[in-house]
């Protein structure tokens, strides 16, 4: 049973001491003994989806301050019992007046080994990166937002992989469909409309040297040049239809303009795309997946 004796309030002027703080419990750091399950190695724990506000950098030298989604991890040893959790968040703050890009992740990742005394630590930033786009024909501007993240991983060698990942989105017109409505058009005068449909490129690109945002998405739109548009008038839907049909493009096709978009940049060390067109003429998808190629690389 509970002391009657106890007290059932909360004192906002009691002052925490050395003394009381190494009197408290340490589960965490517990003996192997506290262990539950196997005594085997957890390759990463950690901390999922904080959230925080932090500075990226533009190619002119504007900060933009964007809400970021963080994902923190080390790995945990066998014969330890866990990790402290709150260490994971409260060393990234000491990082969060920088401004943050793909190779600044290094600098976090041995902090949290150091801090953590964990071998290998990984760390993920995600965010919405806005981007003023100026409309086809009409002169209309607006901001386009790209699903972004910064991936790093340092292994027990303290050797650093920085990654970026970008969802960019397009429109695919069906070359196959366009010749049959140009057949039906010209043997039989019947008006048709070639199908087209919004397609997602998904790039995971893994880095030799940091590149903007900016630099990614220019990479996808000089390979597919279809992006789909922010702010359309009538001008500009037509000119968007006149380009839909001078870039039609299979689901292979994109994957490949990709990668020879990719695969000539100096910067970019290993890379894999996954397309997809999700069909207005089929009840599924079509999908394309290529990668650079890299012995022991991404796929």
């Amino acid at each position: 049973m509970i002391s009657t004796s106890l007290k059932r309030f909360y004192d906002p002027t009691f002052t925490v001491t050395d003394q009381y703080k190494d009197s408290l419990p340490d589960l965490q750091n517990g003996p192997s003994s506290l262990i539950e399950g196997a005594n085997v190695p957890i390759q990463q724990v950690g901390i999922s989806n904080f959230r925080v506000p932090l500075k990226y950098a533009t190619p002119d030298g504007e900060l933009l301050t964007l809400e970021t989604s963080v994902d923190g991890y080390v790995g945990l040893d066998a014969g330890k019992k866990g990790i402290n959790m709150s260490r994971i968040m409260r060393t990234f703050y000491e990082f969060q007046n920088d401004v943050f890009y793909p190779g600044k992740i290094e600098e976090i990742l041995r902090a949290y080994k150091k801090e953590l005394d964990s071998k290998t630590a990984f760390l993920k930033l995600s965010f919405s990166y806005p981007m003023m786009k100026q409309s086809l024909r009409s002169g209309l501007e607006g901001y386009q937002y790209y699903d972004i993240s910064f991936e790093g991983k340092m292994d027990e060698y303290g050797r650093f992989r920085k990654f970026v990942h970008l969802e960019f989105v397009y429109s695919s017109a069906c070359p196959c469909s366009y010749e049959l409505a140009e057949h039906a058009r010209e043997t039989r005068d019947v008006a048709t409309i070639p199908h087209s449909q919004r397609s997602v490129a998904s790039l995971t690109i893994e880095l030799n040297d940091d590149l903007f945002v900016d630099d990614i998405v220019e990479i996808c739109q000089n390979a597919l040049h279809t992006e789909t548009q922010v702010m359309v008038k009538r001008e500009d839907e037509q000119a968007f239809a006149e380009m839909n049909g001078a870039y039609q493009k299979f689901v292979e096709d994109a994957a490949r303009l990709l990668y020879d978009e990719l695969n000539a940049k100096d910067e970019i060390f290993d890379f894999v795309v996954r397309c997809a067109h999700m069909e207005s003429l089929h009840s599924h998808d079509a999908v394309s997946r290529i990668c650079k190629g890299v012995q022991n690389g991404l796929r």
